[in-house]
């Protein structure tokens, strides 16, 4: 329990948890430490690798593959079809199919949330690259530019807002789908809160506080690479349209 004198300690709950986080208490069974700033931090990296890598994948693969179609005018129906598919699936379900099909760990982890992270990055990248001005295109094709130079130097600068938008929101689902890694034995934050015979209420609300705390970290980071990424022009149309 928090000291008296703290000036977290008439938060109840809340405070409890927040003292899980800095101290760490003792387990619900009894006979160990848990909780605390080391353990908070190692479950908080393993989740952020977990992340990482997986939207490393995603991007990887629907990233190319949403320009090109995008710039071509073709596959609309699969982008925009798959994009729906992604935010369809029920992800508890689909990481227990995967890790009964392919085993457990963090490279099997990394796969299963890759999946999900691709169907906003390559439904956006396609979109993005729709909504180029065209006029912009067929000058640059009309100055002799190659395909590959097309793409990427005048649609995907001018597509940035919008798969910047992509690459936020399959972040935020992979970090947060994350949480239940522990189910296919990886552990991260979410262990606080699956576990809770283990950890407690107050390991569970910490858990929960963490993973909140990150995903907000990493949309913040992502909000301050789009504005950087964006070209200072486009940041003011978006801002006066």
């Amino acid at each position: 329990m928090l000291a008296p004198d703290l000036p977290v300690a008439f938060l109840g709950q809340f405070g409890n948890a927040i003292d899980f986080i800095l101290h760490g208490q003792e387990a619900v069974g009894g006979g160990v430490q848990v909780g605390g700033p080391h353990q908070v931090v190692q479950f908080a990296l393993a989740q952020l690798k977990l992340t990482v890598l997986a939207m490393l994948v995603g991007l990887t693969l629907a990233l190319p593959a949403g320009l090109v179609l995008g710039h071509y005018g073709k596959g609309e129906l699969f982008a925009v079809g798959l994009g729906n598919l992604g935010r369809a699936i029920p992800e508890l379900a689909f990481i227990a199919f995967l890790a009964a099909a392919i085993g457990v760990g963090l490279g099997n982890l990394t796969i299963a949330l890759a999946v999900l992270a691709i169907p906003p990055i390559l439904t956006n990248a396609y979109v993005g690259v729709r909504q180029v001005d065209r006029d912009a295109v067929d000058a640059a094709e009309g100055m002799g530019m190659s395909t590959a130079s097309v793409i990427g130097r005048v649609e995907l600068p001018l597509a940035i807002p919008t798969i910047m938008s992509g690459i936020r929101t399959a972040t935020i689902n992979v970090v947060a789908t994350a949480t239940i890694a522990p189910l296919a034995g990886y552990s991260t934050l979410g262990r606080y809160i699956i576990s809770r015979n283990v950890y407690g209420d107050d390991g569970a609300l910490a858990g929960a506080i963490c993973i909140a705390l990150l995903a907000l970290s990493l949309e913040f980071l992502l909000a301050g690479v789009q504005r950087l990424l964006t070209s200072p022009g486009l940041r003011i149309a978006r801002t006066t349209a």
